[in-house]
């Protein structure tokens, strides 16, 4: 039988985010039901209760970074079992039949992936909710294991921000020896410092506030560039292999693209809006390109959670209850978190 959840969204774009109940399906024969312990906050969960990218679907129930035990799962269902400590990100169903889920990329399925909230389920056409919630019913492939022994506290923001700067770095061999910068030292920032670092690469954080330094090298960073510093991006000219661009609005890139050496590639993960145009030139001379990345797929992600549990790398978390959650969102506008958001569900709903 379907169960009763709770948890906290809203019904409108002007309206903050309150307690609310709804059903969670019953289990299918591929699904796992977890009780969530640990949910983050990710700044796409702002944007998309307040509708800043159109499409929202209300209620709307946020959250893609989720960690919890195990409680039920499905007959055929082998990959786990009841008392696994597990997590879900960003996705929870595909098709899996398309060349891309068959290869890993289940995010880029050829008949879309249904995301963790405000999606469509492919089965019965509910609309997803997140986890801000009490617990959750995923099919088994779409959850991942928690390494033994990490500090589940802190796990939840790897399901987002940590793959979606682990995959461009994977994807594009960042390893012993590479020049790495990276713009922007936030949520995402901070943790492309952290998996780059940890990757063997020599990494240069980029940013706008000289007062970051210190804890950018804190992280992991080597050198510090203050992108205001003309004289300082001059002498920086040509001697980065690869640059991960986690700006979360839209700006202009000829002056980081400058960065770039020999067949250098910057990659763009922050920002979803148009941006302005760029000078051909500083892509044509000296083999550069710029691109974009999303979040991996399923494999890509576990090999993530393996990888942050190999070296001992987690998000700076600051923990809350589910209650501060507006204030959280406030805070999130003026960047006023050092670096991410966690909801400690045993704090209470």
């Amino acid at each position: 039988m379907p169960t009763q959840a709770k948890g906290w969204g809203t019904d409108a774009a002007d309206q903050p985010l309150k307690m609310m109940e709804f059903e969670r399906r019953d289990l299918r024969p591929d699904d796992v039901a977890i009780d969530i312990t640990h949910a983050g906050i990710c700044h796409s969960d702002l944007h998309t209760c307040r509708n800043d990218w159109g499409g929202t679907r209300y209620p709307v129930i946020p959250g893609h970074e989720i960690v919890g035990t195990v409680t039920a799962v499905g007959g055929d269902v082998t990959a786990h079992k009841v008392g696994d400590i597990v997590a879900v990100g960003c996705m929870v169903d595909s098709c899996m039949q398309c060349d891309q889920c068959l290869e890993g990329w289940e995010i880029f399925c050829r008949e879309g992936a249904v995301q963790t909230y405000n999606s469509k389920d492919r089965h019965d056409a509910t609309i997803s909710k997140g986890g801000y919630t009490d617990h959750i019913v995923v099919r088994d492939h779409f959850v991942c294991k928690v390494p033994a022994g990490m500090d589940v506290a802190r796990v939840a923001p790897l399901l987002c921000a940590g793959i979606t700067t682990y995959s461009p770095l994977r994807q594009y061999n960042v390893g012993e020896g590479s020049k790495v910068a990276v713009i922007g030292l936030g949520g995402l920032g901070h943790m492309g410092v952290k998996l780059a670092a940890a990757m063997g690469a020599h990494v240069t954080i980029i940013t706008t506030t000289a007062s970051k330094g210190e804890d950018a090298r804190a992280l992991g960073a080597h050198e510090v560039i203050v992108s205001t510093d003309a004289e300082a991006m001059k002498a920086a000219s040509t001697r980065f292999d690869f640059i991960l661009n986690t700006i979360p609005v839209s700006h202009e890139i000829d002056g980081y693209l400058q960065l770039l050496g020999r067949s250098g590639r910057m990659v763009i993960v922050g920002a979803l809006t148009p941006m302005p145009g760029f000078v051909g030139a500083n892509l044509i001379f000296w083999n550069r390109a710029v691109g974009g990345s999303a979040i991996g797929g399923i494999p890509e992600t576990q090999e993530m959670l393996d990888f942050c549990a190999q070296h001992d790398i987690y998000p700076e978390c600051e923990m809350i209850a589910m209650p501060e959650v507006n204030d959280a969102y406030e805070r999130l506008l003026k960047n006023d978190v050092r670096y991410r958001f966690v909801i400690d569900m045993a704090r209470g709903l």
